[in-house]
């Protein structure tokens, strides 16, 4: 007999012989009627979970990391509002089942088993992932397995209070809601959780109102791993702008009372609270776990002795809510009514194709309130003398802090948040002045920590705004990434376009700055922002470009709910000459407001049809520099600036080498995993013409003169081309 059925067994047999474990009398606020309604909650977690088990073995279900041992969590939902954001932990069904009794019309039991079926009638995630969540619930889904949900909640509580201050049009949070984060014990120890739990006390520190309640569900163990006893409550009951509170999470008495308690504190005081819920695991970790391979039985049964839903009975017995025959009673109809429904969720369809699969991949459009922008007098009195300065050529930096201040002035629901954004201007002053034009609440200075950064995006963008985090250098970005591939661009995706993450994430990156900071702040690999699903990635090689290319990546987030990175080439924000000192040669003047460049539409430059180069960023300036040696030498050529890095704008490529004889790929990404492996295998695949390729050397990047060696240079593309000219066509 497995676990489960053991733990199944015994509340059987000990509720009918009135064999309860010990514990406190119910005491607290909770009303009869609300303790019954909570434990028929608990009864369906637990009936659900022992379902899960059978549709797996059955060959009919796909999920079976279970609740059990968890079931306290419903005294905490009816602790909060059902208004309040929910981030959960993946053992909360519990939680979402209590809330569910809060709404109306809603269907938990059926919800939930077709999620265990994978069935494409899921309401949340359309069959992709059982993952709890709920738009009707304000559950918003995500997987939750290493706490990576944390710095998101953290922004989404921030952004309860700046939507008091300026509210954006598409926000949904109330303004007096707190949001809601809970996590295992174990994930307690994860750098993303210590991140968010240090921003949290951070702002709390500084009386910025922060309505967030951290949840730790302890059942002192991670899969195998014991979590020491005691450390979450000596981790966490003295930490500086974080009130500490306790319950006993088997008790639905004692945890209703100080959820309640916590729940009210950050409601008043809009300030963080960490609810420190003692439970238990039982079962093991899923279904394919037998914890009696790393654990002693006598341990195993000394946590099933303890099970919740006996303590459940005892209390409601106690309390004079219930009678013990039935709860009882509640609990054999609970999982007879599951079991009946189960027969009918496991005949629903279920995806097929990829097409099916990837249909929530791309969020889908909202519609935003026209807007006709500021009165010209309100813009020039923001810009000042700048205004005058935009008729005379420029260098990319200054254009892209101009678009950035156009843009504040049109769309009040942005918001820039990143380490020295606001006072210092950033450290290439590119958001220079912008925080005396918008004031801090729109120019956020963080803490330096990256996962923070973008989750504050994160959590900001679910509550209407269009938020743009900036990330110093493309290598800090690494210490973050899974924001990015976890959480943003997977929300879409589970929960079938419910719940969405439009944002602009600016990153100063790329190669070239001459003897500065080495492979830290010279980063040329794009690759992991290339491989998320979904995410576009654009990169702009001059300062005009730059604007009219950012003006279309906030479009795309603020209307298409698109997440958007836009990699701004560190070595050319001050880049003023092309061929000669003093000819100004690649410097524009700011184009006007109206003007944007589409997604996916590329730059070409010349109409040779000896040489189509193929490039971006850097290597657009320097193939400018070799094309101009090639052309004195009778070799025709045009340049085909990529711009959009991910997805490959595959057409528009293919239109503008037609034609051209041959074909050369200039990338300043890395041999392999860089951006011309695409390229190479698109255009072997549409262009029967010679093709070659120079990227970067499969290496970091050094500090001193070697900056640029392993990296393409205008000699090494006038070479490229020369060779690949001696190839017949």
């Amino acid at each position: 007999m497995d676990r489960a059925a053991i733990v199944h067994e015994n509340f059987l047999r000990r509720v009918a012989a009135r064999d309860f474990p010990a514990g406190d009398a119910p005491a607290g606020p909770l009303t009869q009627t609300e303790a019954v309604g909570l434990y028929r909650a608990q009864c369906l977690s637990r009936a659900l979970d022992r379902q899960s088990r059978a549709m797996q073995k059955a060959g009919q279900g796909f999920y079976t990391i279970g609740s059990s041992g968890h079931e306290g969590m419903a005294a905490v939902a009816a602790a909060l509002r059902p208004t309040d954001p929910a981030f959960l932990h993946y053992r909360d069904a519990a939680f979402q089942i209590a809330r569910s009794d809060q709404v109306p019309g809603q269907s938990p039991t059926w919800d939930i088993l077709l999620s265990f079926a994978s069935s494409s009638e899921d309401p949340i995630s359309g069959g992709r992932h059982k993952v709890l969540g709920s738009k009707a619930l304000c559950i918003p889904p995500q997987t939750s397995t290493i706490a990576s949900h944390l710095p998101k909640a953290v922004g989404a509580a921030y952004a309860i209070g700046a939507a008091r201050r300026q509210r954006p049009e598409h926000a949904d949070m109330p303004d007096d809601a707190i949001v809601y984060c809970s996590f295992g014990d174990a994930s307690a120890n994860h750098s993303t959780s210590q991140g968010a739990f240090n921003t949290a006390q951070w702002t709390s520190y500084q009386s910025v109102p922060l309505p967030l309640l951290f949840c730790c569900e302890d059942n002192g163990i991670g899969i195998s791993t014991k979590t020491p006893q005691g450390w979450i409550a000596a981790t966490f009951q003295n930490r500086p702008g974080l009130k500490y509170f306790s319950c006993n999470g088997l008790d639905l008495f004692d945890t209703f009372r100080v959820a309640q308690e916590a729940a009210d504190y950050v409601r008043r005081r809009r300030k963080p609270a960490f609810l420190h819920v003692r439970t238990v695991r039982l079962y093991g970790h899923a279904g394919a776990d037998m914890p009696t391979t790393y654990l002693p039985k006598s341990e195993v049964e000394a946590e099933e002795a303890n099970d919740p839903l006996l303590h459940s009975a005892r209390l409601l017995e106690q309390s004079g809510a219930m009678p013990t025959e039935d709860a009882l009673d509640i609990y054999t109809d609970t999982c007879a009514r599951v079991a009946r429904v189960a027969d009918k969720a496991v005949t629903r369809p279920r995806l097929k194709t990829a097409s099916d699969v990837m249909a929530s991949l791309i969020p889908p459009a909202r519609p935003c309130a026209p807007t006709n922008g500021p009165s010209p007098e309100h813009r020039a009195e923001i810009f000042g003398s700048d205004l005058k300065a935009q008729s005379e050529p420029q260098i990319m930096s200054r254009l892209i802090n101009w678009t950035l201040t156009d843009l504040m002035l049109e769309h009040d629901e942005i918001v820039m948040m990143g380490e020295d954004v606001g006072r210092k201007g950033g450290v290439y002053g590119v958001t220079q002045k912008l925080q005396a034009r918008f004031g801090p609440d729109r120019m956020i200075d963080t803490l330096l920590d990256e996962q923070s950064i973008l989750g504050l995006a994160i959590g900001m963008a679910q509550n209407g705004f269009v938020p743009m985090p900036e990330i110093q250098f493309l290598a800090y970005l690494h210490n973050a990434e899974d924001q990015l591939r976890g959480e943003a661009a997977t929300l879409s995706f589970f929960s079938n376009g419910q719940y969405t993450n439009p944002i602009v994430v600016r990153i100063a990156g790329l190669g070239y700055q001459k003897g500065f900071g080495g492979h830290f702040h010279n980063d040329n690999s794009v690759a992991v922002l290339r491989d998320i699903p979904g995410l576009i990635l654009a990169c702009p090689s001059n300062g005009a470009d730059a604007a009219r290319m950012l003006r279309e990546c906030v479009r795309l987030a603020r209307e298409e709910q698109r997440l958007v990175v836009f990699l701004e080439p560190i070595a050319l924000y001050p880049v003023r000459d092309l061929h000669e000192t003093g000819d100004g040669g690649w410097m524009q003047t700011y184009p006007d407001p109206s003007e944007r460049i589409g997604f996916g539409e590329v730059g070409v430059n010349g109409d040779g049809g000896d040489l189509a180069i193929v490039t971006f960023g850097n290597g657009v300036y320097l193939s400018h520099q070799a094309q101009k040696a090639l052309q004195a030498d009778g070799i025709k050529t045009r340049i085909v600036d990529l711009r959009w890095l991910s997805p490959l704008p595959k057409d528009a490529l293919t239109q503008a080498v037609a034609g051209a004889k041959r074909i050369l790929i200039v990338d300043e990404t890395r041999h392999h995993g860089g951006v011309a492996e695409g390229l190479m295998a698109h255009f072997h695949e549409t262009a029967n013409v010679p093709l070659a390729r120079i990227t970067a050397e499969d290496s970091f990047i050094a500090t001193g003169p070697a900056y640029a060696a392993t990296m393409p240079s205008k000699d090494s593309i006038e070479a490229a081309a020369r060779h690949l000219m001696e190839t017949e066509v």
